[in-house]
Protein backbone atom coordinates (compact mmCIF):
# COMPACT_ATOMS: atom_id res chain seq x y z
CA UNK A 1 0.00 0.00 0.00
CA UNK A 2 1.38 3.43 -0.76
CA UNK A 3 2.11 5.96 2.26
CA UNK A 4 0.85 8.92 -0.46
CA UNK A 5 -2.61 9.59 -0.42
CA UNK A 6 -4.59 10.68 -3.43
CA UNK A 7 -5.42 14.13 -4.05
CA UNK A 8 -8.78 15.69 -3.97
CA UNK A 9 -9.02 18.70 -5.93
CA UNK A 10 -12.48 20.34 -5.47
CA UNK A 11 -13.99 23.68 -5.55
CA UNK A 12 -17.90 22.48 -5.19
CA UNK A 13 -18.55 21.94 -1.87
CA UNK A 14 -21.34 19.17 -2.91
CA UNK A 15 -19.13 17.28 -5.87
CA UNK A 16 -16.25 17.21 -2.76
CA UNK A 17 -18.68 15.63 -0.33
CA UNK A 18 -19.55 13.10 -2.81
CA UNK A 19 -16.29 12.42 -3.80
CA UNK A 20 -15.32 11.85 -0.26
CA UNK A 21 -18.32 10.00 0.55
CA UNK A 22 -16.58 7.19 -2.24
CA UNK A 23 -13.12 7.37 -0.94
CA UNK A 24 -14.16 6.38 2.17
CA UNK A 25 -16.46 3.66 0.81
CA UNK A 26 -13.25 2.23 -1.13
CA UNK A 27 -10.98 2.86 1.99
CA UNK A 28 -9.01 5.41 0.93
CA UNK A 29 -7.50 8.23 3.05
CA UNK A 30 -7.24 11.01 0.44
CA UNK A 31 -5.64 15.15 0.66
CA UNK A 32 -7.72 18.03 -0.55
CA UNK A 33 -7.06 21.00 -2.46
CA UNK A 34 -9.30 23.91 -2.81
CA UNK A 35 -7.83 25.22 -6.20
CA UNK A 36 -4.93 23.78 -8.48
CA UNK A 37 -2.80 26.66 -6.90
CA UNK A 38 -2.75 25.30 -3.53
CA UNK A 39 -2.30 21.76 -5.01
CA UNK A 40 0.76 22.74 -6.40
CA UNK A 41 3.07 21.50 -3.41
CA UNK A 42 1.50 17.91 -3.52
CA UNK A 43 0.02 17.52 -7.68
CA UNK A 44 3.26 15.22 -8.32
CA UNK A 45 3.85 12.89 -5.33
CA UNK A 46 0.18 12.03 -5.57
CA UNK A 47 -0.85 8.67 -6.89
CA UNK A 48 -3.99 9.55 -8.09
CA UNK A 49 -5.33 13.19 -9.08
CA UNK A 50 -8.70 13.71 -8.80
CA UNK A 51 -10.35 17.50 -10.17
CA UNK A 52 -14.10 18.47 -9.75
CA UNK A 53 -14.86 20.90 -13.23
CA UNK A 54 -14.63 23.85 -11.08
CA UNK A 55 -10.87 23.11 -10.07
CA UNK A 56 -10.20 22.43 -14.00
CA UNK A 57 -12.06 25.68 -14.91
CA UNK A 58 -8.80 27.63 -13.91
CA UNK A 59 -5.48 27.85 -16.37
CA UNK A 60 -2.96 24.67 -15.47
CA UNK A 61 0.30 25.67 -14.61
CA UNK A 62 1.43 22.79 -13.42
CA UNK A 63 3.33 19.48 -15.01
CA UNK A 64 1.85 16.66 -16.83
CA UNK A 65 1.31 13.23 -15.41
CA UNK A 66 -0.38 10.54 -14.72
CA UNK A 67 -3.28 9.10 -13.32
CA UNK A 68 -5.62 12.50 -13.22
CA UNK A 69 -9.22 11.99 -12.82
CA UNK A 70 -11.92 14.70 -13.97
CA UNK A 71 -15.10 14.51 -12.54
CA UNK A 72 -18.67 15.86 -13.23
CA UNK A 73 -21.87 16.17 -12.37
CA UNK A 74 -24.43 14.55 -14.81
CA UNK A 75 -23.12 14.04 -18.72
CA UNK A 76 -20.10 15.88 -19.52
CA UNK A 77 -20.10 18.58 -21.75
CA UNK A 78 -17.80 19.87 -25.06
CA UNK A 79 -16.70 22.41 -22.04
CA UNK A 80 -15.87 19.45 -19.97
CA UNK A 81 -13.98 17.50 -22.37
CA UNK A 82 -11.88 20.55 -22.69
CA UNK A 83 -11.11 21.31 -19.11
CA UNK A 84 -10.27 17.48 -19.16
CA UNK A 85 -7.86 17.65 -22.11
CA UNK A 86 -6.83 21.24 -20.52
CA UNK A 87 -5.63 19.95 -17.33
CA UNK A 88 -4.25 16.46 -18.87
CA UNK A 89 -6.90 14.31 -17.42
CA UNK A 90 -7.09 10.70 -18.74
CA UNK A 91 -10.44 9.95 -17.48
CA UNK A 92 -13.89 11.77 -17.15
CA UNK A 93 -16.18 10.02 -14.44
CA UNK A 94 -19.71 11.28 -14.17
CA UNK A 95 -21.52 11.02 -10.80
CA UNK A 96 -23.52 9.27 -9.89
CA UNK A 97 -23.86 6.81 -12.58
CA UNK A 98 -20.06 5.92 -12.87
CA UNK A 99 -19.47 6.08 -8.84
CA UNK A 100 -18.42 2.30 -9.15
CA UNK A 101 -15.21 2.89 -11.58
CA UNK A 102 -14.42 5.91 -9.26
CA UNK A 103 -14.58 3.36 -6.51
CA UNK A 104 -12.45 0.96 -8.47
CA UNK A 105 -9.55 4.30 -9.08
CA UNK A 106 -9.59 4.44 -5.32
CA UNK A 107 -9.43 0.97 -4.43
CA UNK A 108 -6.46 0.35 -7.13
CA UNK A 109 -4.74 2.55 -4.85
CA UNK A 110 -5.25 1.28 -1.78
CA UNK A 111 -4.63 -2.19 -2.71
CA UNK A 112 -1.91 -1.32 -4.92
CA UNK A 113 -1.11 -3.39 -8.41
CA UNK A 114 -3.34 -6.36 -8.68
CA UNK A 115 -1.41 -9.94 -8.14
CA UNK A 116 -1.69 -12.51 -10.58
CA UNK A 117 -1.24 -15.41 -7.43
CA UNK A 118 -4.81 -14.69 -6.49
CA UNK A 119 -7.33 -18.23 -6.90
CA UNK A 120 -10.99 -18.59 -6.18
CA UNK A 121 -12.42 -22.31 -5.40
CA UNK A 122 -16.02 -23.44 -5.01
CA UNK A 123 -16.98 -25.97 -3.30
CA UNK A 124 -20.13 -28.01 -3.18
CA UNK A 125 -21.39 -31.40 -2.06
CA UNK A 126 -22.86 -34.36 -4.32
CA UNK A 127 -25.57 -34.63 -1.95
CA UNK A 128 -26.91 -33.12 1.44
CA UNK A 129 -24.87 -33.99 3.72
CA UNK A 130 -21.99 -34.37 1.99
CA UNK A 131 -19.13 -32.44 4.02
CA UNK A 132 -18.70 -29.88 1.57
CA UNK A 133 -18.78 -26.64 4.72
CA UNK A 134 -16.12 -28.62 6.50
CA UNK A 135 -13.53 -29.42 3.40
CA UNK A 136 -14.17 -25.59 2.53
CA UNK A 137 -13.29 -24.08 5.93
CA UNK A 138 -10.42 -26.56 5.90
CA UNK A 139 -8.65 -25.46 2.39
CA UNK A 140 -9.34 -22.01 3.49
CA UNK A 141 -7.48 -22.79 6.82
CA UNK A 142 -4.38 -24.83 5.30
CA UNK A 143 -4.47 -21.94 2.52
CA UNK A 144 -3.93 -19.12 5.42
CA UNK A 145 -1.86 -21.27 7.52
CA UNK A 146 0.34 -22.01 4.34
CA UNK A 147 1.47 -18.31 4.41
CA UNK A 148 -0.98 -17.85 0.90
CA UNK A 149 -3.91 -15.97 2.43
CA UNK A 150 -6.96 -17.87 3.22
CA UNK A 151 -10.39 -16.29 2.56
CA UNK A 152 -13.69 -18.32 3.36
CA UNK A 153 -16.82 -17.16 1.65
CA UNK A 154 -20.57 -18.25 2.81
CA UNK A 155 -22.57 -18.37 -0.13
CA UNK A 156 -25.25 -20.89 1.35
CA UNK A 157 -28.03 -19.37 2.85
CA UNK A 158 -29.48 -22.53 4.18
CA UNK A 159 -25.98 -23.50 5.71
CA UNK A 160 -26.00 -22.59 9.33
CA UNK A 161 -23.33 -19.97 9.19
CA UNK A 162 -19.68 -20.35 8.34
CA UNK A 163 -19.10 -18.76 11.60
CA UNK A 164 -21.12 -21.34 13.68
CA UNK A 165 -18.89 -24.06 11.82
CA UNK A 166 -15.72 -21.88 13.38
CA UNK A 167 -17.07 -21.47 16.18
CA UNK A 168 -17.18 -18.12 15.88
CA UNK A 169 -20.72 -17.17 15.77
CA UNK A 170 -20.17 -14.58 18.92
CA UNK A 171 -17.38 -12.93 17.13
CA UNK A 172 -17.63 -9.31 16.33
CA UNK A 173 -17.45 -8.50 12.85
CA UNK A 174 -19.94 -7.86 10.30
CA UNK A 175 -21.93 -11.01 7.99
CA UNK A 176 -23.57 -10.48 4.83
CA UNK A 177 -26.61 -8.51 6.04
CA UNK A 178 -24.56 -5.63 7.39
CA UNK A 179 -22.14 -5.69 4.52
CA UNK A 180 -23.45 -2.61 1.79
CA UNK A 181 -21.42 -3.83 -1.31
CA UNK A 182 -21.32 -3.32 -4.65
CA UNK A 183 -19.20 -3.39 -7.62
CA UNK A 184 -15.64 -2.79 -6.55
CA UNK A 185 -14.20 -4.02 -3.34
CA UNK A 186 -10.77 -2.76 -1.82
CA UNK A 187 -9.45 -6.13 -0.07
CA UNK A 188 -7.35 -3.66 2.07
CA UNK A 189 -10.79 -1.88 3.69
CA UNK A 190 -12.50 -5.67 3.53
CA UNK A 191 -9.74 -7.07 5.77
CA UNK A 192 -10.27 -4.47 8.43
CA UNK A 193 -14.09 -4.65 9.00
CA UNK A 194 -13.95 -8.87 8.33
CA UNK A 195 -14.20 -11.10 11.35
CA UNK A 196 -11.50 -13.01 11.88
CA UNK A 197 -11.33 -16.47 13.33
CA UNK A 198 -7.83 -17.07 15.62
CA UNK A 199 -5.94 -20.16 16.10
CA UNK A 200 -2.50 -20.50 17.54
CA UNK A 201 -0.64 -20.58 14.04
CA UNK A 202 -2.84 -17.03 12.70
CA UNK A 203 -6.34 -16.21 11.64
CA UNK A 204 -8.39 -16.82 9.08
CA UNK A 205 -10.95 -14.30 7.65
CA UNK A 206 -14.68 -15.08 6.83
CA UNK A 207 -17.57 -13.90 5.31
CA UNK A 208 -20.96 -15.79 6.90
CA UNK A 209 -24.63 -15.53 6.63
CA UNK A 210 -26.04 -14.29 9.86
CA UNK A 211 -28.78 -15.91 11.70
CA UNK A 212 -31.37 -13.13 10.00
CA UNK A 213 -31.40 -10.71 7.47
CA UNK A 214 -30.79 -11.09 3.50
CA UNK A 215 -28.20 -12.35 1.76
CA UNK A 216 -25.69 -11.22 -0.96
CA UNK A 217 -27.02 -10.66 -4.78
CA UNK A 218 -24.30 -11.97 -6.91
CA UNK A 219 -22.61 -8.45 -7.32
CA UNK A 220 -21.69 -8.28 -4.03
CA UNK A 221 -20.35 -11.86 -4.08
CA UNK A 222 -17.90 -10.40 -7.28
CA UNK A 223 -16.88 -7.78 -5.12
CA UNK A 224 -15.39 -10.25 -2.39
CA UNK A 225 -14.02 -12.57 -5.01
CA UNK A 226 -12.31 -10.37 -7.24
CA UNK A 227 -10.98 -8.26 -4.48
CA UNK A 228 -9.30 -11.57 -2.89
CA UNK A 229 -8.62 -12.61 -6.15
CA UNK A 230 -6.47 -9.03 -6.88
CA UNK A 231 -4.78 -9.09 -3.41
CA UNK A 232 -3.33 -12.61 -3.80
CA UNK A 233 -5.91 -14.34 -1.80
CA UNK A 234 -7.04 -18.00 -1.57
CA UNK A 235 -10.64 -17.02 -1.75
CA UNK A 236 -12.80 -20.19 -0.92
CA UNK A 237 -16.71 -20.58 -1.54
CA UNK A 238 -18.85 -22.96 0.27
CA UNK A 239 -21.73 -22.90 -1.93
CA UNK A 240 -25.21 -24.40 -1.83
CA UNK A 241 -26.82 -27.33 -4.04
CA UNK A 242 -29.28 -25.71 -4.97
CA UNK A 243 -28.57 -23.18 -8.58
CA UNK A 244 -29.12 -19.53 -8.02
CA UNK A 245 -28.00 -16.23 -9.41
CA UNK A 246 -25.27 -15.86 -6.91
CA UNK A 247 -23.75 -19.67 -7.22
CA UNK A 248 -23.54 -19.10 -10.73
CA UNK A 249 -21.76 -16.03 -10.17
CA UNK A 250 -18.60 -17.90 -7.93
CA UNK A 251 -19.14 -20.99 -10.61
CA UNK A 252 -18.18 -18.89 -13.47
CA UNK A 253 -15.28 -16.74 -11.23
CA UNK A 254 -14.02 -19.71 -9.66
CA UNK A 255 -10.86 -21.55 -11.26
CA UNK A 256 -11.84 -25.08 -9.70
CA UNK A 257 -14.83 -26.26 -8.27
CA UNK A 258 -14.72 -29.23 -5.96
CA UNK A 259 -18.09 -31.76 -5.82
CA UNK A 260 -17.79 -33.67 -2.84
CA UNK A 261 -19.29 -36.63 -2.89
CA UNK A 262 -19.55 -40.23 -0.41
CA UNK A 263 -18.52 -43.13 -1.57
CA UNK A 264 -21.64 -44.33 -2.11
CA UNK A 265 -23.62 -45.58 -5.55
CA UNK A 266 -27.20 -42.85 -4.59
CA UNK A 267 -24.56 -39.96 -3.80
CA UNK A 268 -22.99 -40.62 -7.21
CA UNK A 269 -26.43 -40.54 -8.72
CA UNK A 270 -27.47 -36.80 -6.54
CA UNK A 271 -23.69 -36.10 -8.02
CA UNK A 272 -24.74 -36.12 -11.15
CA UNK A 273 -27.43 -33.69 -10.97
CA UNK A 274 -24.84 -31.52 -9.73
CA UNK A 275 -22.86 -31.49 -12.20
CA UNK A 276 -25.32 -31.09 -15.02
CA UNK A 277 -25.94 -27.94 -13.72
CA UNK A 278 -22.44 -26.87 -12.94
CA UNK A 279 -20.78 -27.49 -16.34
CA UNK A 280 -22.42 -25.62 -18.43
CA UNK A 281 -19.94 -22.53 -16.46
CA UNK A 282 -17.24 -24.05 -14.95
CA UNK A 283 -13.90 -23.64 -15.93
CA UNK A 284 -12.81 -26.72 -13.82
CA UNK A 285 -14.63 -29.65 -11.92
CA UNK A 286 -13.18 -32.16 -9.79
CA UNK A 287 -14.32 -34.63 -7.05
CA UNK A 288 -13.45 -34.76 -3.56
CA UNK A 289 -14.60 -38.58 -2.11
CA UNK A 290 -15.45 -39.19 1.09
CA UNK A 291 -15.29 -42.36 2.31
CA UNK A 292 -15.13 -45.48 3.76
CA UNK A 293 -17.15 -47.36 0.87
CA UNK A 294 -19.84 -49.85 2.02
CA UNK A 295 -19.64 -51.45 -1.09
CA UNK A 296 -16.12 -51.27 -0.80
CA UNK A 297 -15.48 -49.05 -3.82
CA UNK A 298 -12.43 -47.29 -4.66
CA UNK A 299 -12.05 -43.26 -4.84
CA UNK A 300 -11.45 -43.55 -8.43
CA UNK A 301 -14.50 -45.94 -9.06
CA UNK A 302 -16.09 -42.95 -7.81
CA UNK A 303 -15.26 -40.06 -10.12
CA UNK A 304 -15.69 -42.25 -12.95
CA UNK A 305 -18.95 -42.95 -11.70
CA UNK A 306 -19.68 -39.28 -11.88
CA UNK A 307 -17.57 -38.54 -15.02
CA UNK A 308 -14.89 -35.89 -13.40
CA UNK A 309 -11.02 -36.16 -12.56
CA UNK A 310 -11.05 -37.13 -8.73
CA UNK A 311 -8.52 -34.07 -6.95
CA UNK A 312 -8.92 -36.01 -3.70
CA UNK A 313 -10.16 -38.43 -1.11
CA UNK A 314 -10.35 -38.36 2.60
CA UNK A 315 -11.45 -41.21 4.95
CA UNK A 316 -13.73 -40.78 8.33
CA UNK A 317 -11.66 -39.10 11.20
CA UNK A 318 -13.55 -40.42 14.08
CA UNK A 319 -12.90 -37.28 16.54
CA UNK A 320 -13.78 -34.43 14.12
CA UNK A 321 -17.86 -34.42 14.76
CA UNK A 322 -17.08 -34.52 18.73
CA UNK A 323 -14.35 -31.40 17.82
CA UNK A 324 -17.03 -29.75 15.99
CA UNK A 325 -19.61 -29.89 18.46
CA UNK A 326 -17.11 -28.41 20.66
CA UNK A 327 -16.50 -25.63 18.71
CA UNK A 328 -13.01 -26.88 17.81
CA UNK A 329 -12.18 -26.87 14.08
CA UNK A 330 -8.84 -27.06 13.36
CA UNK A 331 -8.20 -29.85 10.93
CA UNK A 332 -6.04 -32.59 12.69
CA UNK A 333 -2.26 -32.12 11.18
CA UNK A 334 -1.80 -35.10 8.74
CA UNK A 335 -4.75 -35.95 9.24
CA UNK A 336 -7.47 -37.12 6.25
CA UNK A 337 -9.40 -33.71 6.29
CA UNK A 338 -6.11 -31.42 6.45
CA UNK A 339 -4.87 -33.71 3.93
CA UNK A 340 -7.47 -33.42 1.32
CA UNK A 341 -7.59 -29.59 1.82
CA UNK A 342 -4.01 -29.32 0.92
CA UNK A 343 -4.25 -31.40 -2.36
CA UNK A 344 -7.39 -29.14 -3.40
CA UNK A 345 -4.73 -26.46 -2.73
CA UNK A 346 -2.53 -28.12 -4.81
CA UNK A 347 -4.83 -28.60 -7.74
CA UNK A 348 -6.36 -25.36 -7.54
CA UNK A 349 -3.03 -23.40 -8.05
CA UNK A 350 -1.68 -26.06 -10.66
CA UNK A 351 -4.69 -25.15 -12.55
CA UNK A 352 -3.93 -21.11 -11.75
CA UNK A 353 -0.58 -21.95 -13.25
CA UNK A 354 -0.91 -23.97 -16.35
CA UNK A 355 -3.56 -20.86 -17.20
CA UNK A 356 -0.59 -18.36 -17.01
CA UNK A 357 1.44 -19.90 -19.45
Amino acid sequence: MTAEHPLVVAGDDILLDEILRVAAAAGCEVERAPDLAAARGRWARAPLVVLDEEAASAPNRLLRRNKVLLVCKGAPTPVTWERAFNTGSEKVLSLPDEEGDLIGEFADVVDGPARDDGVVIGIIGGRGGAGASVLAAAVAYQAEKSGTGGLLVDCDPLGGGVDVLLAAERDRGPRWPELELGGRVSMAALSEALPRKKYSTGSLSFVSYGREGRGPGPEAIEGVLNAGRRAGRTVVCDLPRYFGAETATVIGLADLVVVVVPAELRACAAAKQVLARLEPHATRIGVAVRGPSPAGLIPQEIADAVGVPLITSMGRERSLSVALDRGEFVPRHRGHLATAATEVLAAARGNLAGASR
